[in-house]
C-alpha cells in the first residue's frame, strides 16, 4: 500500500508494495518509500538490508516481482536503466564505475550525452563542475582510471551534474573514502540541496545521510522497519544504537 506522505510536498518517486527476488532469495518484502519534488530521501541499514536492491529497482537494474514503481505519475517498473535514464534519471553508482580508459572530461560527457543538442548550457554545467571540482580541472585529460578513489567518486558525481537529472540517485557515496573525501563529497550534496535537488540516497554512514536527508526510511533483511523525519530518526534509540555508534 502506498505510504501517505502527510507534508505538503508532492510525491515524485513512488515505491509501491514492492518484492523483489534473485532467482529463489527474496530480498525486498512490500518495500514502499516515497521521495517528494525537491526533497532528500536517504535509505539506511547495514549490510544485506535491501537497500541497494531498493535504489537498482528504481533505476531499472533489477525487475520487481510484485508491485510499482511511479516515476512522476507514470509507472516505470519493467523499464530498462536506459529507459528510466532517458525520463530524467540521473545515477551515482556504488564503486563509482567510471569509465577507465576514458579521460575525466571524456567522462563528464558522457553524462551529458542525453542533452548533447544543449551545447552552450553543457559548457556552462561544464564550467562549473570544474569550479566545484578543481582536481577535475587539473586532471581534465588524464584517464579516469588512475584517479584516486575520492577523485572517481568526484568525477562521479560531477557527470550526474552534467544529467541535470529530474532525480538522482546515489548508491553508498562515502564508501571506501577518506574522511577529508567524505567531506567533500557531503559538501556538494548539500549545495544539491540547496538548489532543490531531488535525490534518493542510499547510505551506511547514517549519521552523515540524516545530517542531509528532509526524510529517511530504515531496512532491516529487505523489510521496511522505521521511517520518518531525518530529525526524529537521528534522535531515534533503536537507529542511534544500530547506526550512530549510541551505547
Amino acid at each position: 500500500m502506498v505510504e501517505q506522505n502527510s507534508s505538503s510536498i508532492s510525491p515524485f518517486l513512488v515505491v509501491d508494495d514492492v518484492d523483489v527476488h534473485y532467482g529463489a532469495v527474496q530480498a525486498l518484502f512490500g518495500v514502499s518509500l516515497q521521495v517528494g519534488r525537491g526533497e532528500v530521501v536517504s535509505v539506511l541499514g547495514g549490510n544485506a538490508s535491501g537497500k541497494s536492491t531498493t535504489l537498482k529497482t528504481v533505476l531499472g537494474l533489477v525487475s520487481p516481482s510484485r508491485g510499482r514503481v511511479v516515476l512522476e505519475g507514470r509507472e516505470i517498473q519493467g523499464l530498462s536503466s536506459p529507459e528510466v535514464i532517458d525520463l530524467g534519471v540521473a545515477s551515482v553508482p556504488e564503486g563509482r564505475r567510471v569509465f577507465p580508459e576514458m579521460s575525466v572530461y571524456e567522462n563528464l560527457l558522457m553524462g551529458a550525452y542525453p542533452r548533447r543538442q544543449e551545447k552552450d548550457a553543457i559548457r556552462s554545467d561544464l564550467a562549473e563542475v570544474f569550479d566545484t571540482f578543481p582536481r577535475l580541472a587539473e586532471r581534465r585529460r588524464q584517464a579516469a582510471g588512475t584517479l584516486s578513489g575520492g577523485e572517481q567518486q568526484m568525477l562521479a558525481l560531477g557527470r550526474a551534474w552534467l544529467r541535470r537529472g529530474k532525480l538522482i540517485c546515489i548508491d553508498e557515496p562515502s564508501m571506501g573514502l577518506s574522511p577529508k573525501f567524505v567531506d567533500m563529497v557531503y559538501e556538494v550534496l548539500f549545495r544539491w540541496k540547496a538548489a532543490g535537488q531531488t535525490i534518493l540516497l542510499v547510505e551506511q554512514n547514517a549519521r552523515i545521510a540524516l545530517e542531509l536527508a528532509d526524510r529517511a526510511y530504515v531496512l532491516q533483511h529487505g523489510h521496511v522497519v522505521l521511517t520518518g523525519a531525518a530529525a526524529d530518526l537521528s534522535a531515534d534509540p533503536m537507529v542511534q544504537k544500530a547506526y550512530l555508534g549510541a551505547a
